[in-house]
Formats: C-alpha cells, sequence, structure tokens
C-alpha cells in the first residue's frame, strides 16, 4: 500500500490538533500539510497534490463548497468535517466519501478513514455511505448570499447585491456584476432554485435578472420585451419574465 498524502483544512485549532490525533494510529498516511482557511487550500492542493482532504465547511474567505468549486484538474478524496448536519446533502452531491458531524468520536472518525482508504485503494465506498447522506440531511437548498469566482489565478467573493445579472453561456453561466464579469461552470436552473426568488428573476431562458438593478421595462413586439438595466445593459425579456418582474417591481 502507497502512503496516502492527506492535508487538513479548518479554520478551528483543535479541529485540526484533533484529527492528526486520530491519525497517529494509521502508519500508511503522511500529512503534508494544513491550512485555517481556504484560499491557502486551493494553493496547498495544488502544490501538494494530497490524495485525501479533510475539509471543514464554514470556514472565512472561501467556504468548504466555493473551494471545491474552484478546484482546477482531479480533485482529492473529501471526507468533510463540520458543525451543521444541514449541508450533508450538497456534501454527497460533491461525491465526498464521508460527513463527520462535530463532534464525532475516534469509532467515528475510523469509519469513514476506513471508507477512504477503500476509496483510494479499489475505487468503491462502504455500502452505505449513500444511504447515510440520505437519513441525516436536510435537503432544503440553501439561499446563496455570495458567489466565489475565479479569474486566472485570483479569487473573486461576490455579495449578491453586487451581481447585476446571469446569462447563459454554453456549458457556462456568465456573471456580471460590480467586480467585473466572470464565468461560472453551474447551470441557470442552479442559480434559479438557489437565489433568493425576491430579487432574483428568470425573464428568459437566457437572462436572471437582479430586480433592484431594473431601470426601465419597455416592450418591443408581441410578448416580448427589452429590460434596461441601470448599468446600461438591455436584456430581453418574454411575456412570463415581464410578468413576474412587474409582480416584483413595485413602481
Amino acid at each position: 500500500m502507497e502512503t496516502l498524502k492527506i492535508l487538513i483544512i479548518d479554520d478551528e485549532t483543535p479541529a485540526r490538533e484533533l484529527i492528526r490525533h486520530y491519525l497517529q494510529d494509521y502508519p500508511n498516511i503522511s500529512i503534508v500539510g494544513e491550512t485555517d482557511n481556504g484560499f491557502d487550500a486551493l494553493k496547498q492542493i495544488k502544490e501538494l497534490q494530497p490524495d485525501l482532504i479533510f475539509l471543514d465547511i464554514q470556514m472565512p474567505k472561501l467556504t468548504g463548497f466555493e473551494l471545491l468549486e474552484l478546484l482546477e484538474g482531479t480533485a482529492p478524496e473529501i471526507i468533510f468535517s463540520t458543525a451543521f448536519d444541514h449541508y450533508a446533502i450538497q456534501a454527497f452531491e460533491q461525491n465526498a466519501v464521508d460527513y463527520l458531524l462535530k463532534p464525532y468520536a475516534k469509532k467515528r472518525f475510523d469509519e469513514a478513514m476506513q471508507k477512504a482508504l477503500a476509496k483510494v485503494n479499489h475505487g468503491k465506498l462502504h455500502p452505505d455511505y449513500r444511504q447515510i447522506f440520505k437519513e441525516t440531511a436536510s435537503q432544503q437548498p440553501e439561499t446563496l448570499i455570495r458567489i466565489a469566482v475565479k479569474d486566472q489565478q485570483q479569487i473573486y467573493v461576490i455579495p449578491i447585491h453586487e451581481i447585476y445579472y446571469f446569462e447563459a453561456y454554453g456549458d457556462y453561466v456568465k456573471i456580471h456584476s460590480l467586480k467585473g464579469t466572470f464565468l461560472k461552470e453551474k447551470t441557470m436552473k442552479y442559480f434559479e432554485a438557489n437565489l433568493p426568488q425576491q430579487q432574483f428573476i428568470r425573464i428568459h431562458r437566457s437572462y436572471i435578472v437582479n430586480v433592484e438593478e431594473v431601470s426601465k421595462i419597455e416592450i418591443y413586439e408581441k410578448d416580448n420585451y427589452r429590460v434596461h438595466l441601470k448599468n446600461g445593459a438591455i436584456l430581453k425579456a418574454g411575456s412570463n419574465g415581464y410578468k413576474a418582474l412587474k409582480g416584483t417591481i413595485k413602481w
């Protein structure tokens, strides 16, 4: 068995120390690094190429999920470690090996490690891990309050109130914001479901608009409209999008 390279990512020192302590029982592992924030974690994952990361979710600068969205290339295996059980479905969608709910005992930690070792060595997981996620998680989507994007080597965390509109762009979504224009490997359906519905309206198959940025709506042909934004952009809107905007904007 080859040595398993592990990176620990958690903003709480006691949490990192506990993982280190529990890992002492595993001779064929190497802790190649640890960090308390997502920005440093991105750099360390690229440089150290760990096989497995222990990843907290609620961290300053970048959350665990935002970090994973910004990774390039092949991602390491993941064991999430968090105090919040309502993130489990999202962890499952990230193909996590396991989800440790703080505080956890050594026995639960060892169960997660056995799944990780099985995944790394044999490409398969403990057969009941998917069911564990389904049984312990809330399936309510979390409303977005910010979006992390990457432009070359620069990372930006954009509060949603700084976003003018979203535009469908092939396999990506183009985000037009105060900080600039960025591509995100998500779908329009994802943003439509997870943005605050009173603030962001799907006005067209290609556009989701921040209603606070709308300055004028005009008809230009039957059942088709133009939506003018404060930044000068002009977007198409269908009849359903027009009705949704009129129902939300109080002019």
